[in-house]
């Protein structure tokens, strides 16, 4: 019998109780007692688990090969061989211990210069920290230095409205609703089966994802493919649709932008909850600041572009409307009626150019004359306005229509009469945001937890519903050109492009 792991006849045998094998005494029971397991079966085990096996413990023979010279010769010759090979193995051993090494070592140098690099670049990134914190620290105290000089300046007396502004007012009116007389509705204006099959076209992250999303959206009125956002993380973004890129982005404002217009095509003027009122001129990816305003003395919630360039008006949450000079770059002046008694919501130009319709917190929508520079018509709830805020106003390019826009419904007025003609609720819940007609006036697209699109020709009702929104839906509305596209601003701070993919 021969010991399971030295392959020899055993001195002391002894057998496993558990794995019934043979073992020399001294090898198991150190095996046992390192490892406390069967040094062949792996199952653990202890000394108990040995039984000795009693043998004859007469002297061994000797080999047949160990009572000769030449038996004696071989054995040594073995046990040389063996010991050659053990050599070699040791040998190969040291040689790959000393390839790991060196790759070690080369992998410890290597990561010292990374180290290095590391900190040589955190310093030089401290360092230009220190230097930006230098620089903002200045543009900072510029900055409050161009505050205040903006509003010293809106401290000044205001020179008021000329009488000539009023009448090149009204004679440009005049040209307007003729020519509105002899309006067509163009060619190339999408037919409400190409509306009916509007589709996301694409969808693109215009601003910060921390802040509450796109509040306006409005395209260049000559320049289609651009497209500017007001948001709420205080900036105004110029997109270039046809490359999927943002020109520029404005961070001139130190709060929410509410509203963005452009007075020409060149020129973009946008309303801030700061009280101010800025304007950049450009084009292409080059804009630069061109005039800044602080008249007024609480949020500026809309600023609207007439037909006359030079011109614009804005509205604020202090019951006043701002009347700006373009040319001359100032503010002429503050309009206030005492028929204004809640904050404005939102402000628009007639087509003609000569009235402003604006919305208030309280309902009531007032029809500004502004030859005269006072309001012409206030339309209250008992005149069959709203009584919640006014979300938004917007005119049909025929000088008719007017739809105002509050949480609850809208209301589309003939301005003939002043008088509601229609009134549209498509929500269950107080939803809406929005409300945008297209330039031909034949479509009416409302913004809410979707966005849907009524028809004057259809009698006013849907014919198109858009989903693919947030859960808090849309903010902002406006047609791209002939209506061949819906610009839809989200609250998930996306610019979602609908339209036909033609």
């Amino acid at each position: 019998m021969l010991c399971s792991l030295s392959g020899h006849v055993p001195e002391n045998p002894v057998v496993s109780k558990k794995s019934g094998l043979l073992y020399e005494r001294r090898l198991v029971e150190k095996e046992i007692q390192e490892h406390g397991m069967d040094p062949i079966t792996k199952e653990p085990s202890t000394l108990d688990d040995l039984i000795e096996v009693k043998t004859n413990k007469a002297v061994k023979p000797r080999p047949s090969s160990a009572t000769s010279i030449p038996g004696l010769l071989g054995l040594f010759h073995n046990e040389w061989d063996a010991l050659m090979l053990e050599t070699h193995n040791l040998r190969q051993s040291l040689h790959t211990t000393r390839q790991a090494l060196s790759h070690q070592m080369y992998e410890h140098d290597a990561a010292c210069r990374v180290i290095t690099r590391l900190v040589q670049e955190r310093d030089e990134a401290r360092k230009a920290l220190e230097d930006a914190e230098g620089l903002i620290k200045e543009a900072g105290g510029k900055k409050r230095m161009a505050d205040e000089e903006l509003e010293d300046r809106a401290k000044r007396v205001r020179p008021g409205i000329p009488a000539e502004v009023g009448q090149e007012l009204h004679k440009m009116s005049k040209q307007l609703s003729e020519a509105r007389k002899k309006r067509t509705v163009p060619s190339t204006l999408a037919t409400t089966d190409e509306l009916a099959k509007y589709e996301l076209i694409s969808s693109h992250p215009l601003h910060r994802t921390t802040q509450g999303g796109i509040l306006c959206v409005a395209p260049n009125p000559s320049a289609t493919n651009l497209i500017a956002t007001a948001g709420a993380d205080a900036t105004v973004q110029i997109f270039d649709k046809s490359s999927s890129r943002i020109l520029v982005s404005v961070e001139e404002h130190t709060k929410k932008v509410n509203c963005v217009a452009w007075p020409t095509s060149e020129l973009v003027a946008s309303a801030s909850a700061d009280c101010s009122v800025r304007l950049w001129r450009g084009s292409g990816a080059t804009w630069k600041p061109a005039m800044a305003f602080k008249d007024h003395e609480a949020d500026v919630v809309t600023v609207a572009c007439g037909k006359l360039e030079k011109y614009i008006v804005s509205a604020s949450k202090d019951c006043t409307l701002g009347f700006y000079d373009l040319e001359v770059g100032t503010c002429l002046e503050k309009l206030h009626h005492q028929d204004v008694q809640a904050p404005y919501c939102c402000a628009q130009f007639h087509p003609d150019g000569l009235l402003i319709g604006s919305g208030s917190e309280n309902g009531t929508i007032h029809m500004w004359e502004m030859r005269g520079q006072t309001i012409a018509k206030s339309l209250d709830e008992a005149s069959g306005s709203h009584s919640t805020p006014v979300k938004g106003i917007s005119f049909s390019e025929n000088g008719y229509y007017m739809a105002t826009a509050a949480a609850n419904c809208i209301k589309l007025w003939d301005l003939r009469k002043l008088k509601v003609f229609r009134e549209l609720a498509p929500y269950t819940r107080p939803t809406i945001t929005s409300v945008a007609f297209d330039f031909s006036g034949l479509y009416l697209a409302v913004g809410g937890e979707d966005v849907r699109v009524f028809g004057s020709k259809q009698d006013w009702n849907v014919f198109k519903t858009l989903g693919n929104l947030p859960k808090k839906g849309a903010y902002s509305l406006a047609f791209g050109q002939d209506a061949h596209t819906l610009l839809v601003g989200s609250s998930d701070h996306n610019l979602r492009i609908f339209g036909t993919g033609s």
